[in-house]
């Protein structure tokens, strides 16, 4: 069994609901979570839109690199996610950000992923539900963590109670 991270981010319609939606669809897909982050809200990048809300769900599997992508995209869009314009507005998102210690460079695969240590939105609940993470590389995920980042809200928990 391998440990994957996976991000979450929605930003249009019940956002919320719909990451509660994609962490029971991982569970129904052979994706077990293991770990799931607090709701955070942040500004979001790219073109003028709402905040986002997101969070890091760990889960432990069998499957591939390439079969977790592909799960998390079929996700994705059974969750009527569109893509339509590069950091636009969306229902869900769903990254796969670690996949073990593993580094990968595919055609539509790059693990660890590319963005994540640049973004605080991320490495905020990454680092809530594995606060010691080693990224593939050696390196302490927390190095890459802004103290205090602006445009960033910790909400609370995930869970539909």
């Amino acid at each position: 069994m391998t440990t994957a991270y996976i991000g979450l981010g929605s930003n249009l319609g019940d956002r919320l609901g719909y990451l509660q939606a994609a962490v029971a669809a991982m569970s129904a897909r052979g994706l077990e979570p293991a770990g799931i982050s607090s709701v955070y809200e942040s500004d979001a990048l790219g073109p003028p839109q709402p905040d986002y809300l997101n969070a890091v769900v760990s889960v432990s599997t069998s499957l591939s690199a390439r079969e977790v992508l592909e799960v998390l995209k079929a996700i994705e869009a059974g969750l009527g996610r569109r893509h339509a314009e590069r950091w636009g507005p969306r229902e869900i998102d769903l990254d796969l950000l670690l996949y073990g210690d593993e580094m990968l460079d595919e055609d539509g695969l790059t693990v660890p992923h590319p963005e994540m240590t640049k973004r605080s939105f991320v490495l905020m609940p990454l680092l809530e539900i594995a606060p010691d993470l080693d990224l593939p590389s050696g390196e302490p995920a927390a190095a890459f963590l802004e103290r205090d980042p602006p445009g960033i809200r910790r909400l609370g928990p995930l869970s539909a109670d």
